[in-house]
C-alpha cells in the first residue's frame, strides 16, 4: 500500500465523548489518514443558546479557538440549541462549523425536532435542556441527548452532530479546489 503522507490533524473544540464520536464517525469518509485531539474551549454564548445564530455562534467560536490553540489542518465546533420556528413551537437545533488553516468555513445542520411545550416553557424559564428533561420526565440524556429522551432511543445525539458535521465539510469542501486534501512540505507549519 502506498504511504498516506503525514494524517490530517483534527482539533475538535469540546471534550464531550458524543461530539467526539460524531467527529469519529464522520472523519473516515473524507481522509485515510486521520488524528484528533479534543479540548475544553469556550463556547461565547450561553449554556442554553437560544436561536439558530447564536448556536452557529458557539460552533463557530469553538472551531475558531480549537483549530488556533493546536494549530490543526482543521477545527471542528459542534453545538446544539434550541429555536422558535413554525406553527409557535421550539425546537432543538444542532449545527457544526468546520474551519480549514485559510479561515475557510463550512457549516452544516442536522434535523430539527419540536419541544413538548412543557420542556419549552422550562428552557425559556432558564434551566438547560438536560435539567429541564430530567425536571420534566425523571431523566437526562447527556449522552444520547433529547433526542433520544423524546424518539425514545429511535435516534442519539451522534447522529445528529455526524449529520451536521457532515453537511459542513462538504461546504467547505465545495469551497476548496483540492478537495479537503493536505498537502504539507517540510517548510509549512507542522510539515514533517
Amino acid at each position: 500500500m502506498g504511504d498516506l503522507g503525514p494524517p490530517v490533524r483534527i482539533a475538535l473544540g469540546s471534550q464531550h465523548p458524543t461530539k467526539r464520536a460524531a467527529v469519529e464517525r464522520v472523519a473516515p469518509h473524507f481522509w485515510p489518514s486521520w488524528e484528533l485531539v479534543c479540548l475544553a474551549v469556550p463556547s461565547g454564548v450561553r449554556a442554553q443558546p437560544l436561536s439558530d445564530e447564536e448556536t452557529v455562534a458557539g460552533a463557530l467560536a469553538r472551531a475558531r479557538a480549537a483549530r488556533s490553540k493546536t494549530d490543526a489542518d482543521f477545527g471542528i465546533g459542534l453545538e446544539s440549541g434550541v429555536t422558535p420556528g413554525p406553527l409557535g413551537r421550539w425546537y432543538v437545533v444542532s449545527w457544526a462549523v468546520v474551519i480549514d488553516r485559510e479561515e475557510r468555513l463550512g457549516i452544516g445542520g442536522a434535523e430539527r425536532f419540536p419541544l413538548p411545550d412543557q420542556l419549552a416553557k422550562r428552557v425559556l424559564a432558564g434551566l438547560d435542556l438536560a435539567t429541564a428533561l430530567t425536571v420534566t420526565f425523571g431523566t437526562a440524556s447527556r449522552k444520547n441527548g433529547a433526542v433520544a429522551v423524546l424518539t425514545r432511543g429511535r435516534r442519539d445525539r451522534v447522529e445528529l452532530f455526524a449529520i451536521a458535521l457532515l453537511h459542513a465539510l462538504c461546504d467547505l469542501e465545495r469551497q476548496r479546489s483540492d478537495s479537503l486534501h493536505v498537502a504539507r512540505s517540510s517548510a509549512a507549519p507542522g510539515g514533517k
